[in-house]
């Protein structure tokens, strides 16, 4: 039988930035979601399992041209 099959979509993964540099976040606010460490953690920035990285403390947020994402302390 020649013909097409999985005519199914798959949930979306919601990936990308999810706050952007000079937004202010707080502890545990979630900064982006990625598949492997395209982004690296900076100063304040913590990495889940799942590569996310989030803020560890309050503050607001810088990228890095390098893509090194931190967050400067508001203290």
């Amino acid at each position: 039988m020649a013909h097409v099959v999985n005519g199914r979509d798959g949930q979306p993964k919601t990936l990308g930035v999810k706050k952007f540099e000079g937004q202010t976040v707080r502890a545990g606010n979630i900064i982006l979601k990625q598949r492997g460490l395209h982004f690296k953690p900076g100063s304040n920035v913590g990495v889940s399992k799942d590569h996310t990285l989030y803020a560890l403390v309050d503050g607001k947020i810088e990228f890095d041209p390098r893509r090194i994402v931190s967050v400067i302390s508001s203290e």
